[in-house]
């Protein structure tokens, strides 16, 4: 289990709120908030949120009914606990722990209902995004989280050769994914969170829900699979052909591995992440498949499965040590095939690690 140092994230919130000139970060229940303290509650009509502001102690306002729960936060310890009563108003309770106007930086989690009513208490105060703020601190792991990530990635690496050790042929989508679901948690993972397999023209959607589709010699079939090993996340991308593949499905796949390949070189310290997208955008074009590239080059991963930054044309965000993301480019022919190859890498002080290590060449399974 992840012991986080959450005082001393709650002191590097304050301080980057300091430095943007804010008056309060607000944050309702998230992987914000169990990122800062620990604490899990299910969001609901009535309010949850933890302010933290540049001086005084964070504040957790909870509903009275759910303090009992809040003192058992692993962070309860670190901050002021404020329960407030049915017949109470929650939103003055909130306001009272804010000076006035300035600017607030609400967490993107929170309801629109809470932010409404937050706004007529604080008809002053400017309001903006805490993601520069709280998800900037997410976007870089400490050693104790990149460890969670690379024991992830390594379970999704062993549950892939576990898979294809088995044939493929004359089974269903259906019942391929419910089998990787299953060898993901025997390989470590806590639970599974997601398993696509598509195969034939199904693997042109790269969101794809596997189907009772009967997969055959000659298919393409692309698996996307994760799960989380002590809450955070794997996510890795194999391309597969059953039987053999064709000349076509060899081709498309040798453009997609250089991409991957030349998108993860890409990845080091200084660079802007929207690089990243550019690199692997440029081969995929070059050998005119440009527009078959649908979706981002990559997203970040950690606590949640996407989550900043984005390996995407438009995202500055300057690479930096600890920073860990997914390099995924695909090549998407409607009707005939698609193909995705997909590993999640970390910023290292001069370069990159990809965590996943399973082998990106075109696999033939029975």
């Amino acid at each position: 289990m992840l012991t986080p140092d959450h005082r001393g994230r709650l002191r590097d919130a304050a301080s980057r709120l300091a430095d943007a000139g804010g008056t309060a970060v607000v944050i309702a229940p998230s992987p914000d908030l169990r990122y800062l303290i620990g604490y899990e509650p299910m969001p609901l009509e009535r309010p949850t949120v933890l302010v933290v502001t540049v001086d005084g102690a964070p504040a957790l306002i909870v509903p009275a009914l759910e303090l009992p729960l809040a003192q058992q936060a692993p962070a309860a310890d670190a901050v002021e606990l404020v329960g407030w009563r049915d017949d109470e108003d929650p939103y003055a309770t909130i306001a009272s722990r804010i000076a006035g106007g300035g600017t607030v930086f609400v967490g993107e989690r929170i309801w629109g209902s809470h932010v409404l009513a937050l706004q007529r208490a604080l008809p002053g105060a400017a309001w903006a995004s805490a993601t520069p703020i709280v998800g900037a601190m997410r976007a870089r792991k400490d050693p104790a989280e990149l460890d969670a990530l690379r024991r992830a990635a390594s379970a999704a690496d062993a549950a892939f050769g576990d898979l294809v050790s088995e044939p493929f042929s004359g089974r269903t989508e259906r019942a391929i994914a419910a089998t990787l679901a299953d060898v993901l948690v025997e390989r470590g993972h806590d639970a599974a969170a997601f398993t696509i397999v598509a195969s034939g023209p199904n693997a042109a959607s790269p969101h794809h829900e596997p189907t009772d589709r009967t997969i055959g010699a000659g298919d393409a079939v692309v698996l996307d699979f994760g799960g989380t090993v002590d809450g955070y996340y794997s996510d890795t991308t194999r391309t597969v052909a059953v039987g053999g593949p064709g000349e076509r499905l060899r081709a498309v796949h040798a453009v997609v591995a250089e991409a991957q390949r030349v998108a993860t070189e890409a990845v080091r310290p200084g660079v802007e992440i929207e690089a990243v997208d550019r690199a692997a955008r440029t081969v995929i074009g070059d050998a005119g498949f440009g527009e078959r590239f649908i979706h981002r080059t990559g997203h970040g991963v950690g606590m949640e499965l996407h989550e900043p930054p984005y390996a995407t044309a438009g995202d500055r965000t300057v690479l930096e040590p600890g920073m860990t993301f997914s390099v995924e480019p695909g090549i998407y022919l409607d009707g005939e095939l698609g193909v995705r190859i997909e590993d999640i890498v970390t910023v290292t002080d001069d370069g990159v690690e990809p965590l996943n290590t399973t082998s990106r060449d075109l696999l033939t399974v029975d």
